[in-house]
């Protein structure tokens, strides 16, 4: 009922459903490029996600989120697994399955996700909102840059105790480009009150794009001017 209700160019579009006995399922459009989780498996020992794709593709999830956010929804488990490419390479955010409208005044069900995506205050189950959602999605934009499975050399629950008990986050790479660098540490924070809400981070990320485009469009002048040296007559 929740999917049916979510029309976004970056939502896994809903079709239809069968709940008669023996056949339960959801019917969605299918997405061709599988999961970005299993998209950065196969390119584990190539190289990195080309920057400019990673970044189009986090600014899809910060859209559809934002979209999600903006009715008043918690996904609850946004990760790598539940994020599905599309034909165009567009991002369409999947599994609503623990989702549910955030509610102020009453416990929401702890320990909704998977713990290396997981909130700190949603481990150690204490009141959340959607900003657990926001720090899901600053791990999310660490795989995308990095190509990498976060905390891979921990187990679930190690993961879980060393971001509860340690502070610990996945390794910022020391190239990273500074906004995107901001990004991530902002919607990690172990305080929910300082991760941005989606809006502003659609905002980053737009000037993390522009940024981008102007570092490649230099690079290719300066290139251009070396195989080109212009002259003096």
């Amino acid at each position: 009922m929740m999917l049916s209700r979510l029309k976004h160019p970056n939502i896994v579009r809903f079709i239809g459903a069968c709940y008669k006995p023996m056949v339960w399922c959801i019917v969605t459009e299918y997405a061709k490029g599988g999961s970005v989780r299993q998209f950065l498996n196969k390119r584990h020992n190539r190289s990195a996600v080309p920057l400019k794709l990673a970044v189009k593709q986090a600014l899809d999830v910060a859209r559809g989120m934002e979209y999600v956010h903006g009715l008043g929804l918690i996904h609850r488990d946004l990760k790598s697994d539940n994020l599905l490419i599309s034909s165009d390479r567009s991002i369409k955010i999947a599994d609503f399955g623990v989702a549910r409208i955030e509610v102020q005044n009453e416990g929401m069900t702890p320990e909704m996700g998977t713990y290396r995506w997981m909130a700190p205050e949603m481990i150690q189950h204490r009141s959340y909102t959607q900003k657990v959602d926001v720090y899901s999605f600053g791990i999310v934009l660490w795989e995308l840059i990095t190509g990498m499975l976060p905390f891979q050399n921990l187990t679930d629950v190690q993961a879980a105790f060393a971001v509860v008990n340690k502070g610990i986050r996945p390794t910022v790479p020391y190239d990273c480009l500074p906004i995107l660098s901001e990004i991530m540490t902002s919607c990690w924070d172990g305080d929910p009150n300082v991760r941005p809400p989606f809006t502003q981070v659609v905002k980053m990320l737009e000037k993390a794009e522009i940024e981008i485009m102007t570092t490649v469009r230099n690079a290719r002048f300066r290139a251009c001017c070396v195989s080109q040296p212009m002259t003096l007559d």
